[in-house]
Parts: C-alpha cells; structure tokens; sequence
C-alpha cells in the first residue's frame, strides 16, 4: 500500500475512534466523510443543542505540534464553506458548532486505547 493510502486508512480509523467516543457519549452520527466541492467534514453529529461538525486530527504524538494546531486559518474556512453547504441541504433547529477531535495514537492503528482531546467550539 501507498504512503498515500496507509494515511487515508489511518485517517479513517481515527474518525471512527472518535466516532464511537461520541456515540458514548449519547450522540448520534449523521455523517461520517461528508464532502462536496468545498471540502470534507469528518464526522457530523447530534447532541440534541448542537449540531457538532467534527474535524479529526490523528498524530502519533505531540513532539512535533500539537494536532489541533493543523487547523489553520485556511482549513476553518474550509470547513466552514463546507458546513454551510451541508446545512442549506440538512436543515435543522441545532446550533451548529465546530469541534476539533485530537487523537494520539503512538501504535497508529494498532494503538490499544489512543488518547482523544476533544475541543468544543474550537473556531466560530
């Protein structure tokens, strides 16, 4: 496999990690991989107040930077654009929320129990 493709299923199983955090916690997923033009949303959920749309960051570990911080200025545009697609097709009473998921795997996916940071309102 690509070094391309080894990220994108790293990629992939850190949004499900995160997923199953959420769904213990009583949301519920709506979408998971959610793209248009604009870009993709990781994962979108419901807590019943928020409509929480998730961007996952999966690092091994901190050494270098912390994951949230690939979240720039360019990327919340993105994600932004992106909501906005989302909700004109998706309506909903929800307020609508940016989270940032920081997960630290240092196995990568064969990380037994890897460690979630979960942002709220990261961004507005």
């Amino acid at each position: 496999m690509s070094v391309g493709g080894d990220r994108k299923l790293l990629g992939r199983w850190g949004e499900e990690v995160v997923a199953q955090d959420l769904r213990r916690k009583g949301c519920t997923l709506l979408a998971a991989g959610w793209h248009c033009r604009w870009g993709e949303i990781d994962l979108i959920a419901s807590d019943g107040k928020y409509l929480r749309i998730v961007e996952v960051k999966l690092r091994k570990n901190a050494d270098f930077a912390l994951a949230r911080e690939a979240v720039d200025r360019r990327k919340q545009e993105k994600l932004r654009a992106a909501a906005g697609f989302y909700l004109a097709g998706h309506p909903t009473d929800l307020q609508p929320r940016f989270d940032v998921a920081e997960v630290y795997a240092p196995e990568g996916i064969a990380t037994r129990d890897p460690k979630i940071n979960y942002i709220e309102n990261a961004f507005q």
